[in-house]
C-alpha cells in the first residue's frame, strides 16, 4: 500500500538520525501479575440539546420533538496484566463496561448515549466486555484483539458515556529516544455507546453509511527538543479514501510564567479504490497561535478545508464520531469542516491553581465560519447536496471543570459544558438534519479509582 510505504518511509529517514538511548522496558518487567492494574471508572452523563428551529428528525428515533434530554451513568472496568519475565513478554488486556439509563423519557432520545431499541427508545441498560493479547520485545508492543486506538487519522471516539474500540492488530514502538511509531490494521469497530456489536462497520462522521472492509495506518511523532516536535501519518479507509496528515508544536518560554505556543495541523484526502464516498480531494489545515501567563491563556486559530468536499473522518458503525479529527476549530458541536470553509477561533483559558483554587478551571471560545460551497461535490458521491453555496456558521462554548485534590474523593471530577451554535440554511441541514440553530448542555461526572 503506497501511504504506509511512504509514511514508513519517512518515519525511517528520521529514526535514522536518532540514537538508541532508551532502556528496555521488557527487561525491567516483573511479571504477569506483579505489574498488572485494575481499574474502576464511574462516568455520569446528562446530556441536553435543543433544536431550535421546528420539524427537526432525531436520526431514527420514533420522535420528532425539537430536543433531547438523556441522563446515563456508565461503570467501566479496565484490567491491563504485565508481562511475562524474558526476551519476549506475554499478557493480556480487557475491559468491561455497563450502562444504566436515568433518565429518556417521553421520546427525547438520540443524543448518542445510550443504544437504540427497535421501539425508538432508549435501553433501560445494556453491557458488553473485550479484551486483547499483546506481546512486547524491547519497546515494542505488538496487540490484537479489542483495542483503542487514538492515531490522529484512526482513532475511535470518546465523546459520549464509553470509548469505541476497534477489532484489529496495533503496533506500538518507542525504541529510539525522542520518536513513538504507531501502526494498525482494524476491520471492525464497535460504538461503545451505541451497540454492544463488536463487528460494526468502520464507517465515515458525516458520509453516511458508508463503509470500508478495513482500515490501515503508520506513522509516528518525534520530539525533535523539549520545545519541539513533529508528527507524520498515512491511512487507508479501504475503498475509500487515503489520508495524510502533519503536524507540528512548538513552545517558546517567554520567562517563568510566560510562554507562546504554536500548533500546525494538515491533512490530505484522496478517493481510492472504488471510491464508494465519490470523488475527494481536499486539504484541510488549522495553525494555533498562544499566549499563556500566569493563570491565563488566550488562543487565536485559523483553519481552512480547500476542497469541493468536507474533510471527512471515520464513524463508528453509522453512528457515533470518532476521533481522528485534530484540527483546531473541531469544538463541541461542529467541526467547521465544510468544503471551502474558513473559520477563526478566539479561546480563553483560566486556570486558577495560581489563584489559590487548585483543581477549579474555565474556558470560554468562540468560532466563526464562513465561504462554505458545497456545490461542487461529486453528484454521484457521497456529500452531494449536503451544502449550498453560501454557508455560514458560529459557534459559543462554555465550560468549568472542577478537580478534587485530595481525601476519599482524589481525582473525581465535574465538569459542566455549554455550546450555542447557528448557522444559515446553506449549512445547517448537513449538520443536524434540518436545523440551523442547537442549544446544548452537557454535565460529565467522573470518578476513577484504581484497584491495582
Amino acid at each position: 500500500m503506497q501511504v504506509m510505504k511512504w509514511s514508513a518511509l519517512a518515519l525511517a529517514v528520521t529514526a535514522g538520525t536518532t540514537q538508541l538511548a532508551f532502556a528496555s522496558a521488557q527487561d525491567e518487567s516483573k511479571g504477569f501479575v506483579e505489574d498488572s492494574k485494575l481499574s474502576v471508572l464511574n462516568k455520569n452523563y446528562a446530556f441536553y440539546r435543543d433544536f431550535r428551529n421546528n420539524g427537526v428528525n432525531n436520526g431514527g428515533s420514533a420522535t420528532n420533538q425539537n430536543y433531547r434530554n438523556e441522563w446515563a451513568h456508565g461503570i467501566l472496568a479496565n484490567y491491563q496484566s504485565g508481562y511475562t519475565q524474558g526476551t519476549v513478554g506475554f499478557g493480556v488486556d480487557a475491559h468491561g463496561a455497563l450502562g444504566i439509563k436515568l433518565n429518556s423519557g417521553g421520546g427525547t432520545s438520540g443524543t448518542g448515549l445510550m443504544p437504540i431499541g427497535s421501539d425508538g427508545k432508549a435501553q433501560d441498560d445494556y453491557s458488553y466486555a473485550g479484551g486483547a493479547v499483546k506481546v512486547r520485545v524491547s519497546n515494542t508492543e505488538l496487540k490484537y484483539g479489542n483495542l483503542i486506538p487514538t492515531a490522529p487519522v484512526f482513532a475511535t471516539g470518546t465523546a459520549r458515556l464509553f470509548p469505541g474500540s476497534a477489532e484489529g492488530f496495533q503496533i506500538l514502538s518507542s525504541e529510539l529516544e525522542g520518536l513513538t511509531l504507531d501502526a494498525g490494521h482494524f476491520t471492525s469497530i464497535r460504538d461503545g455507546s451505541l451497540s454492544t456489536n463488536k463487528d460494526g462497520d468502520i464507517t465515515l462522521a458525516y458520509g453516511g453509511a458508508i463503509d470500508a472492509k478495513s482500515a490501515d495506518y503508520v506513522g509516528g511523532t518525534y520530539a525533535i527538543s523539549d520545545q519541539l516536535s513533529v508528527s507524520l501519518y498515512g491511512a487507508e479507509l479501504e475503498d475509500i479514501y487515503r489520508q495524510y496528515y502533519a503536524n507540528a508544536n512548538y513552545s517558546i518560554p517567554l520567562s517563568d510564567d510566560q510562554a507562546l505556543g504554536f500548533d500546525f495541523n494538515i491533512y490530505r484526502t484522496l478517493d481510492e479504490g472504488q471510491s464508494k464516498a465519490g470523488e475527494i480531494e481536499n486539504t484541510a489545515f488549522s495553525l494555533a497561535a498562544s499566549y499563556s501567563i500566569g493563570a491565563h491563556k488566550l488562543t487565536l486559530a485559523h483553519q481552512r478545508v480547500n476542497g469541493d468536499e468536507p474533510f471527512d473522518y471515520i464513524g463508528m458503525d453509522g453512528g457515533n464520531s470518532g476521533d481522528s479529527i485534530f484540527l483546531a476549530n473541531s469544538v463541541q458541536y461542529s467541526d467547521f469542516n465544510a468544503p471551502g470553509e474558513k473559520s477563526w477561533q478566539l479561546r480563553y483559558d483560566l486556570n486558577m491553581a495560581t489563584l489559590g483554587v487548585p483543581g477549579l478551571s474555565f474556558m470560554a471560545r468562540y468560532i466563526t465560519g464562513s465561504d462554505a460551497d458545497g456545490t461542487k461535490a461529486d453528484p454521484n458521491g457521497a456529500y452531494a447536496g449536503a451544502f449550498g453555496e453560501d454557508g455560514k456558521e458560529w459557534e459559543r462554548n462554555l465550560e468549568a471543570k472542577y478537580v478534587v485534590q485530595d481525601g476519599p474523593a482524589k481525582d473525581l471530577s465535574v465538569r459542566i459544558r455549554h455550546s450555542t451554535w447557528r448557522a444559515n440554511n446553506d449549512m445547517g441541514g448537513f449538520y443536524s438534519s434540518g436545523s440551523s440553530a442547537v442549544d446544548e448542555v452537557r454535565v460529565i461526572t467522573e470518578y476513577p479509582l484504581d484497584i491495582l
